[in-house]
């Protein structure tokens, strides 16, 4: 027969249960939802897909008028542009999202 707790032990067993469910003492968490790889790939894909659009737009518009590849290069040159731009935008919100979080833990 398995023997029977006594009152100091539930005591014992309620305290332990109570020191479990409160929360700890919060110390520097380190919560970063992009990491450094995540946000190099975001910043490759921003870019292939400027350039892709570009060269999509001037083979379209070079067949459509069946000129020389003028509007290839030309909208190749502009998508490539225009991923860069897009890329410095995530670079500079990256940058303040990582300003802000380190401004919050030193609070």
């Amino acid at each position: 027969m398995a023997p029977v707790p006594g009152q100091g032990d539930l005591d014992k067993l309620q305290a332990r249960i109570d020191a479990a469910k409160t929360p700890g003492k919060p110390g520097m968490r380190h919560e970063n939802h992009h990491s450094a790889a995540g946000a190099a790939w975001r910043m490759v894909i921003e870019l292939v897909v400027g350039l892709a659009m570009g060269f999509g737009i001037g083979f379209g518009l070079d067949s459509l008028f069946g000129t020389i590849p003028i509007f290839l290069i030309l909208f190749t040159l502009l998508g490539f542009a225009a991923g860069v731009r897009t890329m410095m935008r995530s670079a500079k919100e990256l940058q303040e999202q990582n300003a802000a979080a380190e401004a919050k833990a030193k609070d």
